[in-house]
């Protein structure tokens, strides 16, 4: 009587949780497609791939959770998520006490800001002090310029251009000893175009931090924060994010 009553009991249990299972549908992730390299569409795939694209895709997996993946402007992902049209987005979004207000953030996944580009085997310049007197590449009316004129007491050297291509192309033809500007920028340039020519040095200058945006009130947080923990103990994210940028940041 007991067994016969302990196995029907464990039936509806496997039956409920199956039942839970299969209703349970996936959640609407947002992103941005042309915020390189974090997001972007592969030309010959159709796909969208990226740095965000395989972290949302580790977390989603240690979080138990599957996604649709949507793509929008920037300026709509946060009204999306504040609306409830999507549940979670990931788009190299800087987390702000603004935004704060309005949507929850996972712990920071990524610590943005400005860094040195060098070209490979130049072991003169590895912090932003070496850069005094030296002639440097940055970008016109970018807060990289700004950070250099302000900082370095030779400044003379500091070379805007208006393009990220112009820099580059002048460090490796060696006409800048170095560029400094946003460092998901150089560090992609870096790993593809400039690979074996030029590298990234030192730590990050006038830094932000990304973090997943998740709709006001998400039962999804703590999940999320886990999974990013997870990937960081166990070199998972290191991984990732050497594929896409080089070598992390030196810590201050």
């Amino acid at each position: 009587m007991t067994k016969t009553w302990l196995k029907t009991l464990g039936a509806a249990v496997a039956l409920s949780v199956s039942t839970t299972a299969l209703s349970a549908e996936p959640l609407r992730v947002a992103t941005d497609p042309s915020f390189v390299p974090f997001e972007m569409m592969d030309q010959e795939t159709g796909e969208m791939i990226g740095f965000d694209m395989e972290i949302i895709a580790e977390v989603a997996k240690r979080a138990g959770f599957e996604y649709d993946l949507n793509t929008m402007d920037f300026n709509g992902i946060i009204p999306a998520l504040q609306t409830g049209n999507v549940d979670i987005a990931i788009a190299g979004i800087t987390i702000t006490d603004e935004r704060e207000e309005i949507v929850d953030f996972s712990d920071p996944y990524y610590d943005s800001g400005l860094r040195i580009l060098k070209r490979s085997g130049d072991d003169s310049i590895s912090e932003v002090a070496d850069l005094d007197g030296k002639k440097i590449g940055t970008k016109i009316g970018s807060t990289s310029y700004d950070y250099l004129v302000k900082n370095l007491e030779n400044n003379d050297g500091v070379t805007p251009y208006p393009g990220s291509s112009d820099m580059y192309m002048a460090l490796m033809q060696g006409s800048v000893d170095a560029v400094f500007y946003d460092a998901p920028n150089v560090g992609y340039f870096a790993r593809t175009k400039g690979e074996g020519q030029v590298e990234t040095v030192g730590e990050l200058y006038e830094g932000q931090q990304y973090g997943i945006a998740l709709k006001n009130g998400s039962e999804w947080v703590d999940e999320v924060n886990e999974a990013l923990a997870s990937m960081k103990d166990d070199g998972t994210y290191e991984t990732i994010y050497e594929k896409w940028f080089g070598p992390m940041p030196d810590a201050k």
